[in-house]
């Protein structure tokens, strides 16, 4: 089944994917890790940075065979594609799904280089995502006015896109303080709406409200910060004290936190 299939039909049933970054091939391993585990799908998600890191037929290469290796039902996803020429190599390279992200843009920009990348990526038929409203990044000012409906309505309807990340409350990397969700908002969009709707900046997002975003009309929830946040901080603890230089010793014990905090998300959005 295709992403877009997929995210289609999770849509109408209320049910959600989940959607990790992965960095390297330890914290990849942890994701399939706790998606074998729990007998669930996952989309495998590489930003920009980490293609520039990993190198772009690199990545898709090691992605590709350790799905296999894995037996996992996956797919992979550029996450916050900034160019259209970006978006076109990872068509090429072989993505399941892209985003194209241009939402600091004014709204016609925005509608206007999502277009351009659902044209493109129509002959692929792959999932084409995009982001409106004010989802801030790492640094940014996490308090914003949420995605209006109106606007939700008029650019899903102008642009045929697949899945729309929107702003309700939720913000990328760690919170100043728990967030809480404008689940009254997501409702109106999802009733206005046919597209998959994208949750982005899950971590520190209580598990409850994750739940309720689910029931509420999102089919997929990004996962990035608590992943490489959560294997930085064993390799940190691992190697306080330690002169240990053999990395086959070392790295089990971060990708075995990666699988058991995957393992936990991938259970709480089983609803």
């Amino acid at each position: 089944m295709t992403l877009k299939e997929k995210l289609s039909a999770r849509s109408q049933s209320r049910a959600a994917l989940l959607a990790v970054n992965f960095y390297n091939y330890e914290t990849l391993k942890g994701l399939l890790l706790a998606a074998k585990a729990t007998d669930s799908p996952l989309i495998l998600q590489l930003s920009e940075s980490s293609i520039q890191y990993l190198g772009l037929n690199p990545a898709v290469a090691m992605a590709r065979a350790m799905l296999k290796e894995f037996e996992v039902e996956g797919w992979l996803h550029l996450d916050h594609g900034s160019r259209i020429d970006l978006v076109k190599a990872c068509l090429d390279a072989g993505f399941d799904s892209v985003m194209i992200d241009a939402s600091e843009a004014p709204f016609e920009e925005n509608v206007r280089l999502t277009k351009e990348a659902v044209k493109i990526a129509a002959s692929y038929k792959v999932n084409v995502e995009a982001e409106l409203g004010y989802v801030a990044k790492l640094g940014q000012d996490q308090e914003a006015e949420p995605t209006r409906v109106a606007d939700a309505k008029r650019f899903a309807d102008s642009t045929g896109i697949d899945a729309l990340a929107i702003a309700i409350g939720n913000a990328h990397g760690f919170y100043k303080q728990t967030p809480k969700l404008n689940l009254e908002r997501l409702r109106e969009i999802r009733a206005v709406t046919t597209c998959a709707l994208v949750l982005h900046g899950s971590s520190g997002i209580p598990d409850d409200q994750l739940q309720e975003a689910i029931r509420s009309g999102i089919s997929k929830i990004n996962l990035a910060t608590e992943t490489k946040n959560c294997f930085m901080k064993k390799l940190q603890s691992l190697l306080a004290d330690s002169d240990e230089i053999d990395l086959r010793k070392v790295f089990p014990k971060a990708i075995l936190e990666v699988q058991q905090l995957i393992a936990k998300k991938l259970e709480v959005i089983k609803i």
